[in-house]
């Protein structure tokens, strides 16, 4: 067995070896039909070859009856359900029980083992499925920090699962390079960059805390699978353009949402999948969590097979106890990628999406994120001339520290170097250039290639593998007044330090481009095409019709699916009213023993979108331990509106818009609503850690847009956007210690409403049984129901127990 000090050459050579404006597509909401139809089904066989007694005896063998067509996303969750009904397709919209293939925590693994202890928890129920890693704070060097890390190390030796210790890595690149993360699998972790897991084809989500301790002490926990988007890419990525401009460029000019809360896949053709490598993958993964997504999904392809096979020869060439205790060698196995690529899991052919969207890869140029906001996104050409001066520059975090985007960064200064008399120019005066690998085996494989000493030689400040600046811990903040520029994933205000700080994201290229030059610029590699007309981008999957080829059954299915569009179309003209429903509006679901079968209230209308969790309850309070029920109470929507608490009662529906309950992802925000005794929040839509919190929490919650919709005609004034002033978004401060979530949104309020909160004197009633909601917009008023979503019986369980921990603890009495 070698190690990589007896030859240093080797794993270096292994890892080089592998080193027009398109018509949009119609997307259509599927309503109920007024009507049934009998499809036509088409003739396979003669009807002499039918007759044949023979032939129709092996033609009625070969007959099956399809299965649903499923997603890359929906197979997986299929894989790593539990107590599915016999024959069960899962679906978006399903909830399940969950046991993910592994279940990751950081620095949070402390305060999840004391929700651990806390249900009577003593053993973790599967070792093999936990693992730890300490990142977060790793330059923290007091007593008190030190003193949690020992805390989480020991508990980890004890249950015997695998830990890394602080200074291995980012738990994120942990999991991908040690093989936790494996094509085919689902995988969370405490943290919302675990969407990273989808560039190497593992199904990669967040938990929140009460998720992750429920996971520790059985296994398992709940989920509800996402709409899932279908994100097709067309062309070939040109040179001087990479992964991270890829998802800058998606940020910004898919900025309305429209991917929030989805799931999303990443296809193209053969050829344009090789153009993106895996650690290009493993960047646009990650930043899907900008994106608003909840997942990022790419396919289990040749270009991941070429990076396993190269992973699992070096694992079995090169072993250091040194950087870890696993047994890495045993998941990365020549004979398990055998058995994984004999028939790689892919999306059935006719699965269906919630939406559609397309990006040419060969319209793109490299692109710089902010400042301040993800969802601004400039070609970097058109910032080089604004002559923008730069203070600090970042090559850190899980996004774009590996050994390659080293070399990138790396190769900036080796190239002016040839310039300089073969000498590597110090970057620029005034600059302060920062460099943290994402994990030691990435540092190891930069210093073998002469990247890492490059960049100490142009002077770059080493810190350890680690979060820190990414996060705002440790060395190097943005200070008040500075510009930052970083390659990290996250630029919002305040983030990287100072709420008076400007800060940039790009590719590790562009960023040690600016710190040699002190402003921000690139290094010129990128040259734009002639007849560049721009980036070609929009709905469906970007194929012109002209170039389509498609089956005669997908042309039938195409023109079916037109026909009832125009038909639904018709009805909707012809009778002036939303078709109704064609199922049994009287349908039932079973409810549990202690679950209310009926939910009734009086409406109290908050009328904004994107209210957030510290909107809900202030971050102030978020980490003091002995606020009381009382105290939670009257906080509860204080920072939205101060009056809520002296005009909601107890026993009201709170009812909200669009969006509400994102931002971090604090538990107070669900039990601080439980705390002034409202039963049930109704919105437009939530945040999904929001939802997750929620039902962890024991708080009902009910998406009825429609109802939003009646309450705004009635009661307000057109929204506006929100002012400058309203745009700046701050992190709440601590707010690292729980789940990394995105920021808010800007909040957005009605421009002549001055009641935040408002008594409607309209009743809300939610009949569990039936998942029909009954509104009677006030005295004398209309009265409209509508049928809602099911709840299923593990949801219905949880909240009937008082909430996820207290479910945990009464099945590990049950087994007992």
């Amino acid at each position: 067995m070698l190690t990589r000090n007896q030859t240093r050459a080797g794993p270096i050579l292994l890892r080089r070896a592998w080193a027009r404006q398109l018509p949009q597509r119609a997307i259509y909401a599927q309503r109920p039909r007024l009507y049934s139809k009998t499809p036509r089904l088409p003739q396979e066989v003669f009807h002499s070859q039918l007759d044949n007694p023979s032939v129709a005896a092996i033609l009625s063998s070969l007959k099956t009856s399809p299965p649903t067509p499923q997603t890359l996303t929906e197979k997986i969750v299929q894989r790593y359900s539990l107590g599915l009904p016999k024959d069960k397709t899962v679906k978006a919209g399903d909830y399940v029980t969950l046991s993910p293939h592994h279940c990751m925590t950081h620095d949070n693994s402390w305060p999840v083992a004391l929700k651990f202890m806390s249900i009577g928890a003593t053993q973790i129920h599967d070792k093999k499925q936990i693992v730890m890693t300490l990142d977060h704070d790793v330059q923290n060097k007091s007593e008190a920090n030190l003193k949690k890390y020992r805390q989480i190390e020991e508990f980890a030796k004890k249950q015997g699962v695998d830990f890394y210790p602080a200074g291995r890595g980012i738990g994120h690149q942990i999991m991908v390079e040690e093989g936790y993360a494996w094509p085919g699998t689902m995988a969370v972790a405490s943290d919302s960059h675990s969407n990273m897991y989808g560039g190497v084809g593992c199904l990669g989500t967040a938990v929140v805390r009460t998720d992750a301790a429920s996971i520790w002490a059985t296994g398992r926990t709940w989920w509800q699978i996402p709409p899932i988007a279908k994100v097709t890419f067309n062309g070939i990525l040109p040179e001087g353009v990479t992964g991270k401009d890829v998802i800058v460029a998606l940020c910004g000019l898919f900025s309305k949402d429209e991917v929030l809360n989805h799931a999303i896949e990443f296809t193209g053709s053969e050829e344009t999948m090789r153009s993106l490598r895996v650690d290009d993958r493993l960047t646009i993964a990650n930043m899907t969590t900008e994106w608003g997504a909840l997942t990022g999904l790419f396919p289990i392809d040749s270009v991941l097979q070429g990076w396993l096979r190269y992973k699992a020869t070096e694992t079995a060439m090169y072993r250091d106890a040194e950087l870890t205790d696993s047994t890495t060698h045993e998941r990365f196995t020549h004979a398990r990628l055998d058995e994984l690529f004999a028939s790689p899991m892919a999306s059935d052919k006719g699965a269906k999406y919630a939406k559609y969207l397309h990006l040419d890869l060969s319209t793109l140029s490299p692109y710089v994120s902010g400042p301040n906001s993800v969802k601004v996104a400039t070609p970097l050409t058109e910032l080089a001339f604004q002559d923008i001066k730069v203070n600090k520059a970042y090559l850190v975090s899980c996004t774009n520290s590996r050994a390659s985007d080293l070399a990138a960064a790396a190769k900036v200064f080796k190239d002016a170097a040839e310039k300089n008399e073969g000498k590597i120019p110090r970057i620029a005066d005034g600059v302060e250039f920062y460099i943290a690998a994402a994990s030691l085996p990435e540092q190891l494989a930069a210093e073998e290639a002469g990247d890492w000493q490059a960049l100490l030689d142009a002077g770059a400040q080493p810190l350890p593998a680690g979060c820190g600046p990414c996060i705002g811990l440790g060395t190097g903040l943005l200070e008040p007044g500075e510009v930052g520029i970083s390659a990290s994933n996250r630029n919002f205000k305040g983030r990287m330090g100072s709420t008076d700080a400007k800060a940039y994201l790009a590719s590790p290229e562009v960023v040690a481009a600016s710190a040699l030059s002190g402003k921000i610029s690139g290094p010129g590699a990128y040259i734009q095409p002639e007849g560049w007309q721009g980036v070609v981008l929009g709905e469906g999957d970007g194929i012109r019709e002209e170039d389509r080829m498609i089956t005669a059954d997908e042309a039938l299915e195409k023109v079916i699916s037109q026909l009832d569009n125009i038909v639904s179309d018709a009805e909707s003209d012809l009778f002036g009213a939303p078709v109704t429903e064609s199922v049994n509006p009287d349908s039932m679901i079973d409810v549990l023993p202690g679950f209310p079968e009926k939910v009734t209230g009086e409406i109290v209308f908050c009328d904004a979108d994107n209210i957030s969790t510290d909107g809900i309850y202030p971050g102030k309070l978020t980490y003091q331990d002995d606020v009381s029920v009382d105290d939670m109470a009257r906080a509860c929507m204080r920072n939205f509106d101060p009056s809520f608490s002296s005009i909601a009662k107890e026993g009201d529906i709170l009812v909200a818009g669009f969006n509400f309950g994102c931002g971090s992802s604090r538990e107070q925000a669900a039990t601080a609503i439980l705390a002034k005794k409202i039963p049930l929040v109704v919105a437009g839509s939530f945040g999904n850690i929001f939802s997750r919190n929620s039902i962890n929490n024991a708080l009902m919650g009910v998406e009825v847009p429609k109802l939003v919709q009646r309450l705004r005609e009635c009661f307000s004034a057109p929204a506006k956007q929100p002012t400058e002033a309203q745009q700046s978004i701050t992190e709440p401060a601590q707010n690292w210690e729980s789940l990394d979530s995105p920021p808010p949104a800007p909040q957005m309020v009605p421009a002549a409403e001055k009641l935040m909160t408002r008594r409607t004197g309209w009743t809300f009633e939610w009949d569990v049984r039936r998942s029909r909601v009954q509104i009677q917009e006030g005295e004398g008023g209309a009265t409209w129901s509508q049928k809602v979503g099911e709840l299923p019986p593990n949801v219905q369980e949880i909240i009937a127990r008082g909430g996820l921990e207290k479910w945990v603890k009464g099945e590990i009495e049950k087994g007992s």
